[in-house]
């Protein structure tokens, strides 16, 4: 996998059948403009545990989820994991094509995520929590 898309540890990760599909599709479809992010969230696709919509638990990030994080230093921050298509830093909506959104995906409150930032520097957080604020379609 590409250095600027290591997105984390190997735990598992856990993904609803239609987030699957949907980021699936969208990551074969950004191959040719963003590949270094497209085959990051393909990799964690690949490797995802798929679930039903209703299986899902309400801890686990989901296209639409509402993350609060806490980094190493205690600072916390809250974001929404979004499309590409929906995604404003200033309203703290990240897409899922950046290397902090693929991070977050399939991902349990408690956990810490780390990603390659763009500019070389590995970064971590914990999930503090998680709160499901729409389901995807």
């Amino acid at each position: 996998m590409p250095i600027a898309t290591q997105s984390r540890s190997r735990n598992t990760i856990l993904v609803s059948t239609a987030d699957h599909d949907r980021l699936s599709g969208l990551a074969r479809a950004f191959l040719d403009r963003v590949p270094d992010m497209a085959e990051g969230l393909l990799a964690e696709m690949d490797r995802a545990r798929i679930a039903t919509d209703a299986a899902m638990p309400a801890d686990v990030v989901r296209m639409g989820s509402t993350v609060t994080l806490q980094d190493p230093e205690g600072s916390t921050q809250t974001v929404t994991l979004v499309y590409p298509s929906e995604a404003d830093i200033a309203e703290r909506r990240i897409s899922v094509l950046t290397p902090l959104g693929t991070a977050l995906i399939g991902s349990r409150a408690g956990r810490t995520v780390s990603w390659r930032s763009r500019d070389s520097r590995v970064l971590s957080a914990t999930i503090d929590a998680v709160e499901q604020t729409r389901r995807a379609p």
